[in-house]
């Protein structure tokens, strides 16, 4: 009788190239936790901006479209850095699933699997730099106004 199923071993060691690949995954879980809940808060605080808006004059009006603006481009940093993880989460996850195909039907992929890891990478990093770009936006509407610090009198 012939068995086409592959042997304990094979999916042993298909599992122990797998591991690192799952780990990544992981990461990327808790950096998108991190990503979504930056996008809640940005969120949050535009709808309360959103709602003092209409009722606001002079210069409080000024300071409420600027930092609308900010927050939107937050908004779009953030979305585009979750996609890209996202994007990256599921490259790795066909890689874990192209291991294993490979391994049982014996094709010789190892190009694809490499190539396919690289682009998740590409993306992952690119994810992690908008990141970046957003948190660095995020601290122009953070700072605290020059008008309202009162320095020492001299």
């Amino acid at each position: 009788m012939i068995s086409f199923a592959p042997g304990l071993n094979t999916v042993a060691v298909t599992i122990q190239t797998a591991i690192a690949p799952v780990f990544l995954l992981a990461g990327i879980g808790a950096i998108l936790n991190v990503l979504a809940g930056r996008l809640s808060r940005i969120i949050d605080r535009t709808r309360a901006l959103e709602a003092l808006h209409p009722r606001s004059t002079g210069p409080e009006h000024d300071r409420h479209v600027w930092e609308l603006r900010i927050l939107d481009r937050r908004i779009s940093l953030t979305n585009a850095a979750i996609s890209l993880c996202v994007a990256s989460a599921v490259a790795v996850c066909v890689v874990v699933a192209l291991l294993f195909v490979a391994r049982i039907v014996d094709l010789r992929i190892g190009y694809a699997v490499a190539i396919l890891f690289i682009v998740a990478m590409a993306m992952l990093t690119t994810g992690l730099l908008l990141f970046l770009l957003e948190v660095r936006v995020s601290l122009k509407a953070i700072h605290v106004r020059a008008d309202l610090l009162e320095h020492q009198r001299k």
